[in-house]
């Protein structure tokens, strides 16, 4: 059993026996994508949620891509008005500060999760 023909054999979709699967799997390694927080949470909500939608996006890498580059774009956006706002001004006072930038995070990681990631 030689890898040029398990190559060719899985290539014109020919059937493989076991062992030629096994080494098939060794010569082609599958390629693993690493999404951020949104992506990820997008791509399983789509497949507990949507798998219709799940499988027909022609290219789900990129479009995974595309919601952590929108939710990271809306979060800096949101982010710059919410901290001018008069609501969450900071006085200096460290637990005061810090609850106001939890606040002003959980604000934005929801909004985020409802207009981005879990949209059908």
């Amino acid at each position: 059993m030689n890898a040029k023909e398990v190559l060719r054999k899985a290539e014109a979709g020919e059937g493989l026996t076991v062992a030629e699967v096994k080494l098939y799997q060794k010569l082609v390694k599958p390629e693993k994508h690493v999404y951020g927080k949104y992506g990820t949470l997008a791509k399983k909500y789509m497949e507990e949620h949507n798998p219709a939608k799940y499988w027909t996006i022609e290219d789900l890498p990129e479009y995974l891509h595309g919601i952590d580059k929108a939710a990271g774009e809306m979060y800096d956006v949101m982010y710059e008005k919410l901290s001018q706002s008069d609501n969450y001004k900071k006085n200096g006072d460290f637990l005061h500060d810090l609850r106001i930038e939890t606040e002003i995070r959980n604000r934005i990681d929801t909004e985020i999760l409802n207009e981005i990631v879990y949209v059908d």
